[in-house]
């Protein structure tokens, strides 16, 4: 029997594993496709990393730790994972993007610049934004290599006796008299404990979670910029911006697969079951896109490399789940991670590992518990 068994090693999940078996447990990961997959919410090479945080105070604490153990991760295997580009959250004089980005970094003695659009311009070519527009530069943030960010977790994990295995379907779990037992379609597996990290999945394995844990269609945009210089990580922060046209995030030319952008919640296509999923991409995912691209990044405007499709797991609230499962005190669920989870990945897995292995807490995660009040906004 194994101390703990993970269900789902994408980004959480890989993270999970690597603090676990670092801390000694015997652990075995289930993930029913391959490692890094192009099925969940972690593909598509990059994400966002950036310190100063609009959703809370609560975050920052966070992701100063998730910062030095991205680091950390790249010591122990030697990969890099995490780029420093610098990071702009873009949006009209006053509005709530530029207010809460300044505060939050006034709050916890981030280091930042207020930058109008033209001085914008000037230091970065690449951005053509219209009259009126300000932003928030933070020089620490950047981008993480996601797929290389959970090769590196789970092939440190292994290092550890870690025990990984792919392909394998999970079709439920329940209570036996000495822990837990999973089942899938390649046999049983018990252990002492269980963390889910399933991401959209976890719905299908958690009745009680599926009204919290709601998937939504999402859609990548990689173009070719007409002036690839304009759009490299030495000249090109990574961005968050608030426009008339929506709310878009983007990233630099990494490696030459061009320019990539995506609109929060893109056209709003909620999910019923995630191995269902629209994975293809059509004139108007693209369109919703291009838009933004000729509007503020024109020098981008050149001709698509590719399109990709994944999702948000969102909550009502926009906040993690982090928590023992409601009804089985064995059981533990990282979830819920609404579009802005995968900065965490590091911090999120030393999390689920104390909470797995009775570790007194090492930072406040009230935000992210299974309130009652949580479960009363889910069902209004």
């Amino acid at each position: 029997m194994y101390d703990a068994i993970v269900i789902g090693v994408g980004g959480m999940g890989s993270a999970t594993l690597f603090h676990l078996a670092r801390g000694g447990a015997s652990v075995l990961g289930l993930e029913q496709f391959g490692i890094p997959h192009p099925f969940g919410s972690s593909h598509g090479s990059t994400r966002i990393f950036r310190l100063a945080y609009d959703k809370g105070s609560e975050y920052v604490p966070l992701l100063r730790i998730a910062y030095q153990y991205w680091r950390e991760l790249e010591e122990v295997t030697g990969r890099i994972v995490l780029h420093t580009t610098g990071g702009l959250d873009i949006g009209p004089e006053g509005s709530w993007i530029v207010q809460r980005s300044a505060k939050s970094c006034d709050l916890h003695g981030i280091d930042y610049e207020r930058l109008g659009r033209k001085e914008i311009g000037r230091r970065f070519p690449g951005y053509r934004l219209p009259a009126g527009m300000r932003a928030i530069y933070q020089p620490r943030s950047g981008y993480l290599l996601s797929e290389v960010a959970i090769e590196a977790h789970a092939a440190a994990a292994r290092s550890w006796g870690a025990e990984i295995r792919t392909y394998i379907r999970v079709s439920g779990w329940r209570r036996v008299r000495n822990g837990i037992r999973v089942s899938s379609d390649h046999g049983d597996f018990e252990a002492k404990r269980l963390v889910i990290t399933a991401g959209p999945w976890v719905g299908t394995l958690s009745a009680e979670l599926r009204r919290l844990c709601r998937p939504e269609r999402q859609v990548m945009l990689w173009t070719t910029p007409l002036d690839r210089r304009a759009f490299e990580p030495a000249c090109f922060p990574v961005f968050r911006l608030l426009s008339p046209l929506g709310r878009y995030y983007g990233y630099p030319d990494h490696l030459g697969e061009g320019f990539k952008i995506a609109k929060y919640h893109h056209l709003r296509q909620q999910v019923e079951q995630p191995s269902k999923l629209d994975r293809e991409c059509h004139p108007e995912d693209e369109d919703a896109l291009r838009e933004a691209v000729a509007a503020y990044f024109p020098q981008a405007a050149g001709r698509t490399r590719k399109m990709a499709a994944c999702m948000f797991t969102n909550t009502p609230d926009g906040d993690f789940i982090l928590d023992r499962h409601p009804s089985e005190s064995d059981v533990f669920v990282a979830a819920g991670f609404s579009g802005h989870g995968f900065k965490f990945c590091g911090v999120v897995g030393r999390i689920m590992a104390d909470l797995c292995l009775d570790r007194p807490a090492t930072w406040n995660i009230r935000r992210f518990r299974l309130t009652p009040e949580r479960w009363s906004a889910a069902t209004s």
